[in-house]
């Protein structure tokens, strides 16, 4: 279970040099080459829980600008304390609700999107807030660049089906769908694992993946 209330969490986010503050300097669509100073591709991970995996990605891919979003300043506060002991320049951190992606990111801005065991919302009524829905799909299409891509992992069969589901009327293509990952020795190649998965695949629960693209890109 997600920690959501630790006691002073948002008040030492709100002063993280590692986090992104339109109090410090501006967030809108198009400015993120010039909050990193540089011209490297861009990748995010929405939902990025302690910020193992974005952690790792940054540090084995220094050539690449990574931004980790997540909802819930306790969990943020995790991914804060690993980069106070171990900073790296090509990784930022957003405390917002993913709803808003399209007010932070431009058209074409973002090059590569990860979303790794997002929250199922598992009653019907609530399908639209999960992040691999159409209606979140329609916000990555608007900020993904002509032929980036996004991965989605979980250990949740009945959320993959749904977010497989999703793809034909979203207007999305599917590159990679595997039901179990961790039996798949070129995928795991360069597979990096976040908290959940290193949990999950321990007890045994096989890990779904895809990589999609937007058709026609």
């Amino acid at each position: 279970m997600r920690l959501r209330n630790i006691t002073g969490s948002r008040e030492v986010i709100a002063e993280s040099p590692y986090v992104v503050q339109e109090a410090r300097q501006p967030l809108c669509p198009g400015t993120w080459k010039e909050i990193f100073e540089n011209s490297h591709p861009l990748y995010i991970e929405i939902g990025m829980g302690k910020g193992k995996f974005i952690h790792t990605m940054a540090k084995t891919y220094p050539g690449i600008n990574f931004v980790g979003i997540e909802k819930y300043s306790s969990v943020l506060l995790r991914a804060v304390q690993k980069m106070e002991q171990e900073e790296l320049p090509n990784l930022k951190f957003l405390r917002m609700d993913a709803e808003n992606i399209t007010s932070v990111f431009g058209c074409g801005e973002v090059d590569r999107i990860y979303l790794n065991f997002s929250d199922p919302w598992p009653k019907d009524r609530h399908a639209r807030r999960r992040l691999p829905s159409r209606e979140f799909l329609a916000r990555y299409e608007q900020i993904l660049k002509k032929g980036g891509r996004l991965e989605f992992k979980t250990d949740n069969r009945a959320l993959f089906d749904f977010a497989v589901e999703e793809l034909g009327p979203a207007g999305w293509q599917a590159q990679v769908v595997t039901y179990d990952l961790h039996r798949d020795p070129e995928l795991m190649r360069e597979n990096v694992m976040t908290e959940y998965e290193e949990k999950f695949s321990a007890m045994g629960n096989p890990i779904c993946k895809y990589v999609i693209t937007k058709c026609g890109a």
